[in-house]
This record gives C-alpha cells, sequence and structure tokens, in this order.
C-alpha cells in the first residue's frame, strides 16, 4: 500500500539537536511542522518530515515551547535601576515612583511597551501580560497603545486593564490626581474587553482584569471586577500576599486578613492568578489550591526587593499552579525569562536542595506553569500537534557550553547566559538568528531615551 502523502507546512522547523514538547517529553533531535499558526505535527530526526514553505535550520539548537511571562509593569522600563530608589523599603519605593508614572500618556506607554516587548522576545518569551494599573487623567488610551506595541513586535499578548481607586486621601501612596471611582473603572473595563478581548483558540490579545492590590483598590472595585470578570469570561490578576502593608490595611479597614478579604470579594476563584505570594504559609497553600489560583514567581525581583520568596516547594506540595514573571522594569531591570528561569533554578535548590529542583522544573513554570496563569492549558506552553505554534531555538554554543554534552536542558540554564537564537510566536518569526526581525529597534531605543529623560527630570 502506498503511504498517505505528508500535508506540506507553513514553517518547518528542522535539525533540533534536542526537541522538548513538554518537559520530561523529549526527543533527541527533530522537527516541528507548523502550519495557519498551530503545531501540526513532530517528529525525531528519524521520522520523515513534511514539505514546506519554508524551513528553519535549528542545528545546533535546543527547541523548546516559548517562554510565558506572567507577571510584568512593562512601563517601568522608563526609570531603570533609578538611583533615589536603589535601595530604599517597599513603602519608600512606592511612594517615590508613583508621582513619576502619573506622566505616563499613550506615547511613553507605546515606546515602553515596545522596547519591552522587544527584550523579552530576544529572551525567548513569546507570551506576556502586562500589569497597566496606572491611567493618568488625559493619558489617553493606554492600553490600546500597548496592544498597537504588541500588534508590531509580533508577540502573544495579555494585557490587563489595571486599577486603583485608593489614593492619599485615603491612606494609599498614589497621588489623588491618579484617584477614579470604582463604577467608571469598571465601564472602561468592560469597554476595552468588548474591543479587546479574543477569546478563540490561537488569540494573540486576551484581556484580563486587574487591581492594583487590596490596599490601593476599594472593596467596591476588587468585588466589581470579579463580577465582571465572571459575566465577560475573562481572568483576574492583582499583586497579594506579599507585603506587610495589606494585612495591615485589610485588618484595620475590614478586620479580617488579606485572604479572608480577597475571598469575601469573589475571588476564590480558578480564574485568578496572583503575583508574588512571598507570605503564604501552608493554610493560604490550601486555600490556593481549594480555589484553583495560580501564583506568578518573579524571583528577581523578589530577591531585589529583599522581601521574602516565593514558597514555591510549598505551592507544589499543594499542586498549586506557578508560572515566571519578570515584573516590573523598576525592580527588576532587566526583562529576560531565562534569567527568571536561571534565578528560579538557583534559589529553589538552594532553598530545597538539589534533588528537589531541576532545569526541567524551571522550564515547566516558564512554560506549562505560564499557561495555567493565563488559563491556556494546552494550547501554550507546549509542543505537542494542535497547540500555538510558539517555540525558541536556544543554540548551545561556544565556550560557555563546551563540555555540556549529557543533557541539553540542564546545560541551557547551568551554562550561558543566552539569548534566543530563533524565536517564532503563531507560526511567524520575531527573532531570527538572534536579531530582531523587525528593522527599527535602533529608532525606537532612541524614542524611549527621549521620553525615559523627560520622565526622569520632572
Amino acid at each position: 500500500m502506498t503511504p498517505e502523502p505528508i500535508a506540506p507546512v507553513d514553517l518547518l522547523v528542522s535539525g533540533a539537536d534536542h526537541l522538548v514538547l513538554s518537559p520530561g517529553d523529549e526527543l533527541p533531535g527533530g522537527w516541528v511542522g507548523i502550519r495557519d499558526g498551530f503545531v501540526v505535527a513532530v517528529g525525531s530526526s528519524v521520522d520523515e518530515a513534511p514539505p514546506a514553505a519554508r524551513v528553519l535550520r535549528a542545528d545546533g539548537c535546543l527547541v523548546t515551547p516559548g517562554l510565558i511571562n506572567t507577571h510584568h509593569h512593562m512601563y517601568q522600563n522608563l526609570a531603570r535601576a533609578f538611583a533615589p530608589v536603589a535601595a530604599v523599603p517597599f513603602d519608600v519605593w512606592l511612594a517615590t515612583l508613583t508621582p513619576l508614572w502619573s506622566q505616563l500618556d499613550e506615547e511613553a506607554v507605546h515606546s515602553s511597551a515596545w522596547v519591552g516587548l522587544a527584550e523579552l522576545a530576544l529572551g525567548g518569551c513569546t507570551t506576556t501580560t502586562d500589569h497597566l494599573y496606572i491611567h493618568p487623567p488625559g493619558g489617553g488610551d493606554l492600553l490600546g497603545a500597548e496592544i498597537a506595541a504588541a500588534v508590531d513586535v509580533g508577540l502573544r499578548f495579555h494585557p490587563t486593564y489595571g486599577s486603583m481607586d485608593i489614593t492619599e486621601s485615603d491612606g494609599g501612596f498614589a497621588p489623588d490626581a491618579l484617584s477614579r471611582d470604582a463604577d467608571d473603572i469598571l465601564a472602561t473595563a468592560a469597554t476595552h474587553i468588548a474591543r479587546h478581548h479574543d477569546p478563540t483558540p490561537g488569540a494573540m490579545v486576551r484581556v484580563a482584569l486587574a487591581p492594583a492590590a487590596t490596599y490601593l483598590a476599594s472593596e467596591a472595585l476588587l468585588t466589581g471586577s470579579a463580577e465582571l470578570a465572571e459575566q465577560t469570561d475573562v481572568r483576574l490578576h492583582t499583586h497579594l500576599a506579599y507585603a506587610d502593608i495589606e494585612d495591615d490595611y485589610c485588618s484595620v479597614n475590614y478586620g479580617r486578613s488579606v485572604l479572608d478579604h480577597v475571598e469575601a470579594c469573589g475571588w476564590g476563584s480558578d480564574r485568578a492568578w496572583i503575583a508574588h505570594g512571598t507570605r503564604i504559609d501552608e493554610a493560604g497553600a490550601k486555600r490556593l489550591q481549594s480555589w484553583g489560583t495560580s501564583v506568578a514567581h518573579c524571583p528577581s525581583s523578589t530577591m531585589l526587593a529583599g522581601g521574602g520568596m516565593t514558597p514555591v516547594h510549598l505551592l507544589r506540595d499543594h499542586h498549586v499552579p506557578i508560572g515566571l514573571g519578570c515584573d516590573g522594569s523598576a525592580s527588576t531591570d532587566t526583562a529576560s525569562l531565562w534569567l527568571e528561569a536561571r534565578q528560579a533554578l538557583l534559589v529553589h535548590r538552594w532553598l530545597g536542595g538539589p534533588d528537589r529542583f531541576t532545569a526541567r522544573d524551571a522550564l515547566t513554570l516558564a512554560t506549562l506553569g505560564g499557561a495555567s496563569c493565563l488559563g491556556r492549558e494546552g494550547e501554550l506552553g507546549t509542543l505537542h500537534p494542535g497547540a500555538a505554534a510558539d517555540l525558541v531555538c536556544w543554540q548551545l554554543a561556544g565556550p560557555a557550553f563546551s563540555g555540556a554534552l549529557s543533557d541539553p536542558v540542564e546545560a541551557w540554564l547551568r551554562c550561558g547566559p543566552i539569548g534566543a537564537h530563533h524565536t517564532v510566536v503563531a507560526g511567524r518569526m520575531v527573532v531570527e538568528s538572534g536579531q530582531l526581525v523587525h528593522g527599527d529597534l535602533d529608532d525606537r531605543l532612541a524614542e524611549h531615551r527621549r521620553i525615559a529623560t523627560r520622565f526622569q527630570s520632572n
């Protein structure tokens, strides 16, 4: 019997030295066939590959699913390594920088998002969220501005319409000029969801709702956001269980703990994922598990802030999904998911012992865990047929990888540093041979420098 001909594909990623379909499900060499933005076939180096309109060579490369960034504030790259807050407590950091962000407008948000997305792509990120919770009066359509940047760069984007309605007059940190009415926030959020949110498989843009924190958002805003998310079937995000101020504020104003407070406001849900969770204990982990809530772990940020560490071993023991996040550039100053994965590898081997955390565990957080945070299990974070065609080719070559012959996944994080050789999103090239495909990078960086100089001089 004559075998069925192999259907042609749009893009064939061929010649990989090692192919990770998902951590632990791997082929020692192989190829990935992509059609219409999805993975349609994979094979080992001895399997016949389909004909392709284009072949992307991955010789000498480890190929993994694209990395997923589950927490970020891209506008903050306008004040990287900002000297006045380089070594101050969190509350001083927040009170100093928030007035700076009151200058945000569409130009600043578009520029910071464009540069941030480019940086992420060069570091192997294919999907990112962003927590933009400052919307100054007269600033324009900031969410639309960063979505436009994501479309231009080519990353899959989960922006959150962030918000706060507790300012200085209410005991918060933000200037009163940034205060907004909860009803107005929710009405605007509904408009953004209707305009931008795409619930279909393979969607490039999905919107979530993200009040900034329990001490920056009123009970009405938290409750209203949970109700709107349920009505429109979008996800919820916030900073949670990461600072003393949360429990202090909730105790004084509501007579309950921060976890009791968010549960009372309708956030005890598998629709939500939280940032940091460094204060989660055994009881809190059990509660997150019962809710189905995921955690965005930002190791570099929490280490720089000196505010504790997300209890990854505890959360894993309770089967709480965990993703990785860069967090804002003003606190982390870099946006590399590879770096966050390496930081996770180091810190959790240090905390739990070398037998409790491996490079594959870190890769799981950066891929499958990220997909869980964003509600896209089975679609992102894997290269099995039917998944979105988001992948990264990592070239394990040069002096840093000399002698690294026995396990390419361990070598990927133990050696380096490393950036993406190729980054593919929805079957389209975003980074090729280590260079951003979009040819406008130098001009964008010059624009960003001009805006950052204006911000920091005011």
